[in-house]
């Protein structure tokens, strides 16, 4: 079965957060989408531009985000990329319909702040980034003190440097959820 996953970003976006999530997907064998306001170029916070290079498909509009087309979505940090996108309505109304569908909203670093503003996290285990923990706090989370925390269908990173294991419990926590359970025998 082929995975969809769509990375949400915008300019200024963390660099490290897009270029690796975005090739661990694709090693993983998934389709890989990245969102921007209207599906046009923006450029990282150290020059990354998107799309990255010439392999790369051209992004996505936020309009185009589907519950039904992922299988999950990616917060990317780098602090004014989630602060620009937290403010569209079209973005927050889309990770909405991704935790009421119980897929996988993983947010990586200042991610997450994009997940505060949807009310996704209220009630839930997670993770921050020290410059992001008050507002975590405030929206209701349960903050732990961890490099990647997994509550159900939310993944939490607290820093980029913990990118790989972020997506390890992406990875896993998708397997676990659609998972097709061995019939039992009567």
């Amino acid at each position: 079965m082929n995975r969809r996953a769509v990375i949400v970003t915008g300019p200024g976006f963390q660099d490290h957060d897009v270029v690796y999530t975005y090739y661990r997907l694709l090693e993983e064998g998934w389709h890989a989408d990245v969102a921007t306001r209207d599906g046009g170029e923006v450029t990282g916070k150290y020059g990354v531009p998107l799309p990255m290079d010439k392999t790369a498909k051209p992004l996505v509009s936020f309009d185009q985000l589907d519950v039904a087309g992922y299988d999950a979505v990616i917060l990317t940090g780098g602090h004014e990329a989630p602060d620009r996108v937290r403010q569209d309505a079209r973005v927050l109304d889309f990770v909405r319909g991704m935790d009421a569908a119980g897929k996988v909203v993983a947010g990586l670093c200042h991610g997450p702040w994009i997940m505060v503003s949807a009310g996704v996290l209220r009630g839930r285990k997670a993770c921050a980034y020290i410059g992001l923990r008050d507002d975590v706090v405030n929206a209701g989370a349960h903050v732990v003190d961890g490099d990647v925390v997994v509550d159900g269908h939310i993944v939490t990173c607290s820093y980029y440097g913990y990118v790989g294991r972020f997506m390890q419990a992406v990875f896993q926590t998708v397997r676990n959820r659609t998972a097709t359970p061995e019939p039992v025998a009567p």
